[in-house]
């Protein structure tokens, strides 16, 4: 797996970043497979830890629709909820950016290898190789790498109280589209 390192202020750093995060915007970003893939207005998946069981199947349901229209996603896909959306997105053969709260994946998943073979995945991270485990502050900072790449932000699942919440009335101040279940009758892609 070929690495690039992409360096804040260089032309193929997306710019989406500097506009939502400013300062705070990350000044490397280690990247694997197809970089063309942040041009297509990605839309960012999140869930709760724990999403209610009502509400798993509509999840399944709205990614397998949207997974025949030509959406790009882009997520940390750490939840179980997102792992589960992101099998659905592998199996569909639709383009995903997957951004882990980590330093860039020491091993690869076979249905990885094959989206990045096909030119359908690009794997995306502001942190280093020093970086092994996923932290809760770890995982903020991608939470909004995730959201500042992203057109749209879809919350299958933000529980009552919880960092989900709280990240997405941050989001919502960005002036970002936020959508959730009730507004899944709005025309995406």
């Amino acid at each position: 797996m070929e690495l690039r390192r992409i360096e804040r202020g260089e032309a193929s750093y997306p710019t989406s970043l500097t506009k939502a995060l400013g300062e705070s915007a990350p000044s490397r970003l280690t990247t694997a497979g197809n970089l063309a893939l942040l041009n297509r207005k990605p839309l960012a998946l999140f869930c709760s830890a724990k999403c209610p069981g009502s509400l798993i199947l509509q999840t399944y349901d709205f990614v397998r629709e949207l997974c025949e229209s030509p959406v790009t996603f882009i997520g940390g896909f750490h939840s179980p909820m997102e792992q589960e959306c992101l099998a659905i997105i592998l199996r569909a053969n639709r383009p995903v950016i997957i951004c882990p709260a980590r330093g860039m994946p020491r091993r690869i998943p076979a249905a990885w290898k094959q989206a990045l073979a096909a030119e359908r995945m690009l794997l995306l991270t502001q942190f280093d190789e020093a970086a092994h485990r996923m932290t809760t502050e770890l995982a903020r900072q991608r939470n909004c790498l995730v959201a500042a790449l992203a057109d749209r932000i879809f919350i299958a699942h933000a529980a009552p109280g919880s960092k989900t919440e709280a990240f997405a009335r941050e989001v919502l101040g960005w002036g970002k589209p936020v959508l959730h279940l009730d507004d899944t009758t709005e025309q995406l892609p």
